[in-house]
């Protein structure tokens, strides 16, 4: 049986959306400084997928590194570039419809080491 004060917390909120388990805060306004950055190797893989989104295409962006506000300004950046919508959700952007190669160039303009991921 689990205790109250052994639980985690609360973790997901439809009013805010994710928590941020060190301050208990939206992860937008996260206040304890403990924002981390995604360890990678240094290269920005962007691929295109469809699974699980109605034979819509995606145009993913992962591995960059940095934090939350800078993966949020840069996925903003990405769509106005690419002109559609798009979220970041868990160190991924995601940039609505097949526009892989804008974000590569757009990325290799911003000084990213950037791949190609998938086919």
């Amino acid at each position: 049986m689990k205790n109250k004060c052994m639980s985690g917390g609360l973790v997901y909120s439809t009013e805010a959306g994710r928590m941020c388990p060190g301050c208990r805060q939206p992860v937008a306004q996260c206040s304890c400084g403990q924002k981390p950055v995604p360890a990678g190797d240094g290269t920005v893989r962007v691929s295109r997928e469809t699974k699980g989104r109605g034979g819509k295409a995606v145009t993913l962006v992962k591995g960059v590194a940095t934090d939350t506000v800078g993966l949020v300004a840069l996925g903003k950046r990405l769509k106005a570039v690419c002109g559609t919508g798009g979220t970041v959700k868990d160190g991924v952007i995601e940039i609505q419809g097949d526009h892989v190669e804008r974000v590569l160039a757009e990325l290799q303009a911003q000084g990213h080491r950037v791949k190609r991921a998938g086919g």
